[in-house]
């Protein structure tokens, strides 16, 4: 294992000002699935890019994180001349620092990044709805130490105008039981009341939609939250699709990074499964059709699952 721990901060290390060893980067993509002893190792050893953070997580470094793009972007002048284009090489750089990062910090970053660029709140609804009570409190324990507030606070006033802010406050900060013993009654209560609240909303919607005042984020908010807690896979499918569809916008193809190094390593074979059943193809081959490059490669390397 050290060896190749080595083999990949060489990658990342700019070969001495040459630019990144991207092939060597792929190549661990696919040989590290399911092994996240080896990017802590990696993480632990590499000093330049990671640093400790208060016990807590490895945290990545914002000035080895600028080195790393002039890096990628003297590569990205090289291929530039033989046709690829630019955005592709910067997606990789961040495919790659996402997929390097500790999971925590990631999702710390994911959340910070949305609730102050105004962006759609699917982000926090996702990391919420998706991850393990443990990864969630992680999550939360590295907003606090990276951003010097809570992850509660900050949806509670970024989204305080919102009329999802109650439900995305309430989803954040809650701590799921996962254990075995679950109520099937009350499990079932919780379900049909969770339904009519998302059909409620659209129906409320729906009356409104003439309105060009009303937000309509509140039933779109809730259907996602819905589909996060009963079906993930389904709604991570839904969220590729949209990322590889003519005409998606760029927070739609952000996604596809996103979702790629975030369910790689957790449920990639049932979002295949569920993007076959819903769009009746394989989610590789529109992945493929879409990306170009080193990119492709890399995303082909998560959501392939080795195949």
């Amino acid at each position: 294992m050290a060896d190749e721990i080595q083999h990949l901060t060489r990658a990342f290390s700019g070969l001495g000002g040459l630019g990144v060893d991207e092939p060597a980067m792929v190549s661990a993509l696919a040989k590290w699935r399911r092994q996240p002893e080896k990017l802590s190792g990696f993480r632990k050893s590499f000093n330049g890019f990671f640093k400790d953070h208060g016990g807590v997580i490895e945290k990545c470094e914002e000035e080895y994180m600028l080195h790393l793009a002039a890096e990628f972007s003297r590569l990205s002048m090289e291929m530039e001349l033989i046709g690829l284009l630019w955005l592709c090489l910067f997606t990789v750089q961040n495919l790659m620092v996402m997929w390097a990062m500790h999971p925590w910090e990631r999702d710390a970053r994911l959340a910070h990044h949305v609730l102050h660029q105004a962006h759609p709140a699917a982000i926090v609804v996702e990391i919420a709805c998706t991850r393990t009570a443990e990864e969630l409190l992680g999550a939360r324990k590295a907003y606090q130490a990276l951003f010097h507030h809570s992850l509660e606070e900050d949806v509670a006033y970024r989204a305080r105008d919102k009329p999802y802010c109650g439900l995305l406050v309430g989803l954040v900060s809650a701590y799921r039981y996962e254990g075995p013993r679950v109520s099937e009654e009350t499990a079932r209560a919780e379900a049909k009341a969770l339904v009519a609240a998302v059909k409620s909303a659209g129906h409320a919607a729906a009356k409104l939609v003439e309105n060009d005042d009303v937000d309509l984020g509140h039933e779109e908010t809730l259907r996602e939250a819905a589909l996060c807690l009963a079906t993930p896979a389904r709604y991570f499918s839904e969220v590729v699709a949209a990322a590889v569809s003519d005409g998606a916008d760029h927070h739609a193809k952000e996604a596809l990074t996103r979702v790629a190094v975030t369910r790689a390593d957790v449920d990639m074979d049932a979002i295949r499964a569920a993007y076959h059943e819903q769009f009746g193809g394989r989610l590789e081959d529109a992945v493929a059709g879409k990306a170009h490059g080193y990119y492709r490669d890399a995303l082909l390397s998560l959501v392939a699952g080795g195949k």
